[in-house]
């Protein structure tokens, strides 16, 4: 399967967080039914999430509303062996071998009650990454049927290059945000748009610091912002969505809310076309700067 078969909605719901949402497995399907309705299809995981238990809550909810699986594409991340009560790892540390992948994989398809993944993300760059090997596991899981397509997050544009040279990669999932704006200028999206491969970002709102942050680059992101949000009549959170949305990479950009009306506003974000003028603007309040 080519890379480029798979398209993500621009908007992807992000479950990082979906532990603490005050949600039942009725209401998490009608939460499923009022995203796709807003045209959100694709889902964000990782096997990590929620202390290993985020995708099972969404598992529970396709098991009561199988058909909904069709509509959707469900994208999770492995590679991280993070500590918790019933896997008491000495440290956090990376591992991307063949037999952990494998599990990790097959242990995210019975939990999110599903035959195949859509995309599967190497979570973290594991320096002691193999890159022949993985691809080796990358093109075997796929062989059987169990993802459809690869990629990673957090990856530098070295170790993209390494592993997309061994087995096509469909995206690199990285943060951006007016409060974190290294992606810009590392090169990950500069090789995105070589590549003509579109990046997911995460965190486009500066995990909530954007509307609560006190130190002193949110209070003057955040003013800035709010002069060009209510000038175009919109939210802080379709300002900051437009602002990521608004970058020629064309990139999917992930919420992180269980709330209907905050989807809402990442969706407003896509009839928003910022201006060059406005987008530096908050690119100045980040840096704190001028341009050069």
């Amino acid at each position: 399967m080519s890379a480029d078969m798979l398209e993500l909605s621009p908007i992807v719901a992000g479950l990082w967080r979906s532990v603490a949402w005050p949600l039942d497995a009725q209401q998490r399907v009608s939460w499923i039914e009022q995203a796709l309705e807003l045209g959100i299809s694709s889902f964000d995981h990782a096997d990590i999430y929620g202390d290993y238990r985020a995708e099972s809550l969404f598992g529970e909810a396709l098991k009561l509303a199988p058909a909904l699986r069709h509509r959707m594409q469900l994208v999770s991340k492995c590679g991280i062996r993070l500590r918790s009560a019933e896997l008491p790892y000495r440290i956090n540390y990376y591992d991307t071998r063949a037999g952990y992948i494998r599990a990790q994989v097959e242990q995210s398809l019975r939990k999110l009650n599903t035959e195949q993944l859509d995309l599967v993300l190497i979570h973290r760059p594991d320096y002691l990454m193999d890159a022949a090997a993985l691809a080796e596991t990358f093109a075997t899981l796929t062989r059987e049927g169990k993802v459809a397509h690869w990629g990673v997050s957090n990856h530098s544009t070295s170790q993209f290059a390494l592993l997309h040279q061994q087995h096509p990669l469909l995206t690199n999932q990285v943060e951006l945000s007016p409060l974190q704006l290294g992606a810009l200028d590392d090169g990950t999206l500069d090789q995105a748009q070589q590549l003509g491969l579109r990046p997911m970002i995460w965190s486009p709102l500066g995990g909530a610091r954007l509307f609560t942050g006190d130190d002193e680059q949110a209070v003057r992101v955040r003013a800035e912002m709010s002069a060009i949000a209510e000038r175009h009549g919109i939210s802080l959170t379709t300002l900051a969505f437009a602002w990521a949305l608004r970058h020629p990479s064309r990139p999917y950009v992930i919420t992180g809310t269980g709330r209907i009306d905050g989807l809402r506003d990442a969706i407003a974000a896509l009839n928003v076309q910022l201006d060059n003028e406005d987008w530096y603007a908050i690119w100045v309040a980040g840096k704190g700067h001028g341009v050069p």
